[in-house]
């Protein structure tokens, strides 16, 4: 019952400072040093200045703004259009047809990212009106597209599986790693059921595609050559030990620029935007992360983390309940906080939970990137909800309606997880690493 205390006045300072539209970094550091001296007899100052500065140096870190600016260079080349080109032959003939396109664009683009909000963008403008063009049905074009967006989120590089990695000190290589094979079973879930709805749906009844022969499909697909590439450079050299993941992010980047220039779409102006972009993104994530790393020292000192995690072991819930309270506790969460936000503000507190359960910290990353995902697409702050209305002005209503199958499936990939563990942990169980990886 003591520790009742120190969490409200957490939780009221938390949502005075959110509620009157202060910075998410800086509300968390406004919450820390309210902590730190009403409960602390600690300096609060010395303690942020320090803190502040120790999270913002971390070497592991650099991989982030550079895997934001190589998305940030791909999203204003042609990688769309020649990602539709080169896919639409091999997808025409699916059931379901050219609507698994955005599937597996989004799958591809997500491996070249990292970020759910450039992986919808980029696959959807192109998508989106050649779709239409054929008489698809419009809650599938929508719905598919909002929910494999979200695998910009797990498919490394993972910006999220970063900043988790950075706040519980765990290898990104080994997340990353570990995102690939649930990622992939993920849009294989989506496909399924794409062409389950294809085959029993009567509203399902999209124009054909002419046919094309084999030389045909093959000659398009010339256009995926640059863009598999890329991805072999960026995860292939970590998968193989090559380069750390902030190395990859590097060899991404120049890579990035080597596809842009090759394309004709690398100018003095989309370079010096792509810039601009990486840094306002990076700077907004950097200030978020400092702020729960001060966070974390406050409620540390007020003994608050290792009490919660006291009091759920006097729970005495097995490993399952505990994920399922904490499912539950992410989804709501989601609904008002963007998800690099959600796990940032709570891992000081859940991380002594789940290393007192037992679970697996690579495995558990991989776990709250799939809840995190379903926050994208969960009304009122689901962002890729936001970005989909300002792409096809409709309803936010009909936009989350169109999306529910997709945290349907999400919310059955949860328990998929579960059941088979080994999906997140058996790469980075067999991976070769590079020290400082």
């Amino acid at each position: 019952m003591e520790q009742l205390i120190p969490i409200g006045i957490f939780l009221f300072v938390l949502f005075l400072l959110l509620g009157s539209g202060v910075w998410v970094g800086l509300a968390l550091m406004g919450v820390a040093y309210v902590g730190m001296e009403l409960f602390t007899s600690r300096p609060a100052g010395d303690a942020m200045i320090t803190k502040v500065w120790s999270s913002s140096s971390s070497w592991t870190l650099t991989a982030l703004p550079l895997f934001i600016w190589m998305g940030e260079i791909l999203y204003r080349t042609r990688l769309s259009e020649d990602m539709f080109r080169g896919l639409s032959p091999w997808m025409a003939r699916l059931p379901g047809g050219l609507v698994h396109t955005n599937i597996v664009g989004c799958t591809v683009f997500a491996a070249v990212s990292g970020s759910s909000a450039a992986t919808l963008t980029t696959v959807g403008k192109m998508s989106i009106p050649e779709l239409r063009k054929r008489n698809y049905p419009e809650t599938m074009v929508i719905g598919t597209l909002a929910g494999a967006a979200t695998l910009g989120l797990m498919i490394p590089p993972s910006l999220t599986l970063i900043v988790y990695g950075v706040t519980i000190n765990e290898s990104i290589t080994k997340l990353f790693m570990a995102g690939v094979l649930p990622g992939l079973v993920l849009a294989a879930m989506f496909m399924a059921y794409v062409a389950a709805v294809s085959v029993f749906s009567k509203r399902f009844d999209p124009i054909p595609e002419p046919p094309m022969s084999l030389v045909e499909k093959l000659r398009n697909s010339r256009f995926l050559v640059p863009v598999i590439c890329l991805i072999l450079v960026v995860i292939g050299s970590m998968y193989v030990g090559l380069a750390t993941a902030t190395e990859a992010a590097a060899f991404g980047v120049i890579g990035a620029l080597v596809l842009a220039a090759g394309q004709g779409s690398l100018t003095l102006s989309t370079f010096t935007e792509s810039l601009m972009g990486a840094v306002r993104t990076s700077a907004m994530i950097a200030l978020i992360l400092a702020g729960a790393a001060f966070l974390s020292l406050s409620m540390g000192f007020t003994g608050l983390p290792r009490g919660l995690a006291d009091l759920i072991a006097r729970l005495d819930l097995t490993r399952f309940e505990l994920l399922m309270a904490l499912l539950v506790f992410y989804i709501v969460l989601g609904m008002f906080l963007d998800g690099i936000s959600s796990v940032v503000l709570t891992m000081a507190v859940v991380e002594p939970m789940i290393r007192q359960a037992g679970i697996d910290i690579i495995w558990f990353g991989i776990f709250i990137v799939v809840v995190v995902e379903m926050a994208q697409i969960t009304p009122p702050i689901g962002f890729n909800l936001f970005v989909l209305q300002g792409m096809t002005q409709h309803q936010m209503t009909f936009i989350a309606r169109a999306a529910l199958p997709m945290f349907a499936i999400m919310v059955v990939m949860v328990f998929v997880l579960i059941a088979f563990p080994e999906l997140a942990t058996w790469l980075p169980d067999n991976i070769r690493q590079r020290p400082g990886g």
